[in-house]
C-alpha cells in the first residue's frame, strides 16, 4: 500500500476540507471572475487512486459547479489524466521550510493552454494561498489568486453531509 504521508508528507498536510475564494485576473490585471470554493482533499488509502480532490464552486448569482480530480501516484508525484486536465503535483524540495507545492497541467484536448500553480501552506496548517498562471501560446492569459482556510481534517464526514444535502 502507498503510504502518502511518507511519500508526499507535504501533500498529506493538505488533507481535509478547505473553504476559500478564487479570484481571476486577465492579462491586463482586471478582475474577470470571483467565486467561493469548498475543496475536499482526500488521502484515500487506495493504491489506484491515493489522492482524490473534489472542488465545489459557488458564484454570487447562485450558480454552482463540482469538479472531481482523482489522482494516481508515481515518480514522487501525483498525476491527473481525465476529461478536464492532464498533469501532476509535486513537493518542491528546494523549499527547506516545507511549505511549497508546484502543479503543472494542461486542459485535455487544448495543447495551446497550460497552467502552473504554486501552493503555499502556513506553518500551522490553517491557511493556504494558491496562485495559477494560465499560459496560452507562450503568453500569460489569466492569473488566479486563491485564499483558503482549513475547516476540518474529517473530509469523510463533510463529504457524507454534502452528499446527503444534495441527494447524491
Amino acid at each position: 500500500m502507498i503510504d502518502m504521508a511518507k511519500e508526499m508528507p507535504l501533500l498529506a498536510r493538505h488533507e481535509g476540507v478547505w473553504d476559500g475564494t478564487y479570484t481571476y485576473f486577465n492579462a491586463d490585471n482586471e478582475k474577470v471572475d470571483e467565486h467561493a470554493s469548498r475543496l475536499l482533499c482526500r488521502i484515500t488509502g487506495d493504491d489506484e487512486i491515493p489522492y482524490h480532490q473534489t472542488n465545489h464552486y459557488t458564484w454570487p448569482d447562485g450558480r454552482t459547479e463540482v469538479r472531481d480530480f482523482p489522482a494516481t501516484f508515481r515518480d514522487g508525484r501525483i498525476w491527473w489524466d481525465n476529461e478536464l486536465i492532464q498533469g501532476w503535483a509535486a513537493e518542491v524540495p528546494l523549499d527547506d521550510r516545507n511549505r511549497t507545492m508546484m502543479l503543472y497541467w494542461q486542459r485535455t484536448g487544448d495543447p495551446t493552454l497550460y497552467l502552473y500553480e504554486q501552493i503555499q501552506i502556513s506553518d500551522d496548517g490553517k491557511n493556504r494561498c494558491r496562485t495559477w498562471h494560465w499560459i496560452r501560446d507562450g503568453k500569460l492569459e489569466t492569473r488566479t489568486a486563491i485564499q483558503e482556510v482549513f475547516v476540518t481534517k474529517d473530509w469523510r464526514k463533510v463529504d457524507a453531509e454534502m452528499k446527503a444535502r444534495h441527494g447524491a
